[in-house]
């Protein structure tokens, strides 16, 4: 009996579950892109549209494109992807600046790998300025053809992405630089920029496949 009383009498310990719920701020952003990736789908509807309606057009018009230049151009904008997610890496350790020389790359912090990111996005919408004047040098213009159409408006559309992902780097590194102390927000904010930038870059090779390596 004396043990039955003690067992009612002894508190009971509360059971506290604890439950992982999805950071907001990304899954509003995959969200976003998962309706960019619908934008940019009607965009290749667009292509394959034309190119089966006209493919005399096609024939000629694709000798005029630069593959080998557009290819550097491609490879420094894949490669920006690398440069990036280095950068997510050292935010996830709160580590916003390197810890050693500016040659020392291993022990680079955030600010230096997104920097770094941000002059090969700029690269490449630097090359792309300049293989659209080569090309209306040639009288391929947006106007000029069903061709020209399709393909400044794909490439366009793509170029003001690739603007975006570098206006989201200024805000991220001025964010870094006038945060009192670099915690979980700043932190986040570099890895929603990554999913953002990896969607550009996922988003440009399909691109480069289709328009300068399908015949």
């Amino acid at each position: 009996m004396a043990n039955v009383s003690t067992a009612m009498a002894a508190p009971r310990t509360a059971t506290h579950v604890s439950v992982n719920r999805p950071n907001p701020v990304s899954v509003g952003t995959i969200v976003w892109l998962a309706s960019e990736l619908m934008f940019f789908a009607g965009l290749f509807a667009m292509y394959f549209t034309l190119r089966a309606a006209v493919p005399e057009e096609w024939a000629v018009q694709t000798a005029k494109l630069n593959i080998a230049f557009a290819s550097v151009n491609t490879t420094v904008l894949v490669l920006s992807s690398v440069t990036c997610q280095m950068g997510v890496w050292a935010a996830e350790r709160f580590q916003p600046v390197r810890t050693g020389s500016v040659l020392q790359v291993n022990r680079w912090g955030m600010n230096e790998w997104m920097t770094l990111t941000y002059l090969m996005g700029a690269f490449f919408i630097g090359g792309q300025i300049y293989e659209y004047a080569a090309l209306v040098s040639e009288n391929l213009t947006i106007s000029s053809s069903p061709y020209g159409s399709v393909f400044f408006l794909t490439t366009g559309f793509h170029g003001l992405h690739v603007l975006g992902g570098l206006i989201a780097f200024l805000f991220l590194l001025g964010r870094s630089f006038t945060a009192k102390r670099f915690g979980h927000h700043e932190a986040t904010t570099a890895i929603v920029t990554s999913y953002y930038w990896h969607f550009v870059d996922v988003v440009w090779i399909a691109l480069f496949a289709v328009i300068y390596l399908l015949k």
